[in-house]
């Protein structure tokens, strides 16, 4: 077995019986489609092993540790990067809009390459909220024009088609009257 498919195995058995919020597939489908875009882009092992494991510290019992030692540094290290830090559980005293700004701020340091990674999961969440809830939609889509453009530096490619379902999304929720532009 590849390292990639071991990668793609360990998200599958961690994310277990999760579903997607919007959809109600398997949680894998998501890290699969992040890491199917990254595939189309110049990439590494290391960052395919990444975006199909990049929610698995944030989302289950797993942790960075666990993924270093199963996967080497250099993924554990991008996994790291692409980890949310500023999560509701460790900063209960900042509000979602404080959080996410640091957020931005942090992510606006990292790697290249776990930009790229992180502007395949924005697209993939972008379409897929957009979608199925318009309500998280308006909260969703202001925060993701912030993220996408500290994610200058990932994949030119990957950039312009977030930036053009960020914008795509934001006119929708303006058609409908539910944000301003």
């Amino acid at each position: 077995m590849s390292m990639q498919q071991e990668a793609l195995e360990f998200a599958r058995q961690a994310h277990g019986e999760q579903k997607r919020k919007f959809t109600g597939e398997p949680y894998i489908e998501h890290p699969k489609r992040v890491a199917e875009m990254v595939r189309t882009v110049p990439h590494t092992n290391a960052m395919i092993c990444a975006a199909y494991l990049h929610d698995v510290v944030e989302d289950t019992p797993v942790t960075h540790q666990e993924i270093e030692k199963r996967f080497g540094k250099e993924v554990a290290t991008l996994v790291h990067e692409l980890t949310d830090e500023y999560m509701k559980e460790a900063y209960p005293s900042l509000n979602r809009k404080a959080r996410k700004k640091r957020e931005v701020e942090r992510q606006a340091s990292i790697s290249p390459e776990a930009k790229t990674i992180k502007l395949a999961d924005v697209i993939d969440n972008t379409r897929d909220i957009i979608k199925n809830d318009k309500d998280f939609a308006v909260r969703y889509i202001p925060e993701m024009t912030a993220l996408v453009e500290a994610l200058q530096g990932g994949n030119f490619s990957l950039l312009m088609i977030a930036c053009y379902e960020v914008h795509k999304a934001r006119l929708e929720l303006k058609k409908a009257g539910r944000i301003k532009l």
